[in-house]
């Protein structure tokens, strides 16, 4: 009964939401496009993402635990990957921009909501497409932007780091940004029920997440990573170590 309950009041809400954000993505973003200076209407597509990503985590009651706070400068943010709520968390206290595989921009109302606000899908494989999704990274660094970025390029159970792929990196190389490790860590019921890997679909994913009571994740921000006198390699493998000596630590 109480699994019922709950889901009859975050379904509609859901639903809610996604049509708010329908009504951003094909009208408020666009606009703000035509009559905004560009920096304007990246500091106001922003705001407006991290509210609606906000009120998700409300909806699913998420409840995160952060150590840690992001540098003052436009940031390389990198994190494990657990889950497509890894988004939601990060999204919650990170404005930026996401990078993420092509496969999610072919997800139903959700790969669209994420193509409207500037989500960077890679098609891997591709090197010219990776050529110029690196150079478009690099120019939203370069005009203070944060770029958040999972490398692991799949996700994980969450109970350890693959490898990086150092490509990656190389934006932040050529702007001088700071690289910002993250770790995260879903806890309690959340530690299985969060995972989204192999064939799960994201729609029947949701529903399990609707039915819990919270969605406990601790969220720690590393020691900071300069580029200066780092090749891409050596801070792929530091960021990642630092992660994965965390992941590791707390299980």
């Amino acid at each position: 009964m109480k699994l019922k309950l709950l889901l009859l009041y975050k379904i509609p809400l859901i639903i809610l939401l996604f049509f708010i954000g329908f009504i951003l993505a094909v009208a408020i973003f666009p606009s703000l496009s035509l009559c905004c200076s560009e920096h304007n209407a990246r500091t106001w597509n922003n705001a407006l993402k991290r509210h609606w990503l906000k009120s998700f985590g409300r909806i699913i009651q998420l409840d995160i635990s952060k150590v840690g706070d992001l540098p003052n400068s436009p940031t390389f943010v990198v994190s494990n990957h657990v889950s497509w709520l890894d988004i939601i968390v990060l999204g919650q206290f990170i404005p930026g921009y996401f990078v993420a595989k092509s496969d999610i921009s072919g997800w139903p109302v959700v790969g669209y909501l994420a193509r409207q606000a500037g989500t960077i899908f890679i098609r891997r494989g591709d090197k010219q497409h990776i050529k110029e999704i690196a150079e478009r990274m690099a120019w939203l660094l370069q005009h203070h932007s944060n770029i958040m970025a999972f490398p692991e390029g799949t996700t994980t159970q969450g109970d350890t780091v693959l490898n990086f792929h150092a490509s990656l990196f190389q934006p932040a190389l050529l702007t001088q940004s700071t690289i910002q490790p993250i770790a995260i860590q879903y806890t309690g019921l959340a530690e299985h029920n969060a995972p989204f890997i192999g064939d799960d679909a994201f729609l029947p994913h949701l529903i399990n997440i609707l039915k819990m009571d919270k969605v406990a994740v601790h969220v720690k921000l590393l020691t900071p990573i300069s580029p200066l006198d780092n090749t891409r390699q050596s801070i792929s493998q530091a960021s990642r170590a630092m992660i994965l000596a965390e992941v590791i630590a707390s299980e």
